[in-house]
C-alpha cells in the first residue's frame, strides 16, 4: 500500500524555524520526483518546493532562501525546512511523489494528507 506519511507542523511564532518531514512506504522512493505543497481555505494549492530524483531542487519565489527542501532514499524521507516563518506561510503541507512511468523508473502519483502549519504569535 502505498503511503506518504507528514509530521514536523505546528504552531510556531514569526520568525520560528519549523522542519517538516515525509516518509514514505509502498513506493520506489528513489524513482520518484517529490515536492512540497501548501493550501489554505480559498486560496490556490501552491507548489513550495520540489526535488527530482537526481537532487534538482526548485523553490517558489515566495520561500527561495527561507525553505530548504532535501530526501533521503535509503531512509525514504522527504524534508523541508523553513526558516523565517510569516503568517503567509500558514497552511496544510502536503508531500507529493510525481507520476512517472519509463523502462528505468516507475513512480506513482500520491499525496499525503498533509501537516497543518500555524505561524501566529
Amino acid at each position: 500500500q502505498v503511503r506518504l506519511v507528514e509530521s514536523g507542523g505546528g504552531l510556531v511564532q514569526p520568525g520560528g524555524s519549523l522542519r517538516l518531514s515525509c516518509v514514505a512506504s509502498g513506493i520506489a522512493f528513489a524513482d520518484c520526483d517529490m515536492g512540497w505543497y501548501r493550501q489554505t481555505p480559498g486560496k490556490q494549492r501552491e507548489m513550495v518546493a520540489t526535488i527530482t530524483r537526481g537532487g534538482r531542487t526548485n523553490y517558489a519565489d515566495s520561500v527561495k532562501d527561507r525553505f530548504t527542501v532535501s530526501r533521503d532514499n535509503a531512509a525514504k524521507f522527504l524534508y523541508l525546512q523553513m526558516n523565517s516563518l510569516a503568517s503567509e506561510d500558514t497552511a496544510v503541507y502536503r508531500c507529493y511523489a510525481k507520476r512517472t512511468s519509463s523502462f528505468t523508473y516507475s513512480c506513482p502519483e500520491y499525496w499525503g494528507q498533509g501537516t497543518q502549519v500555524t505561524v501566529s504569535s
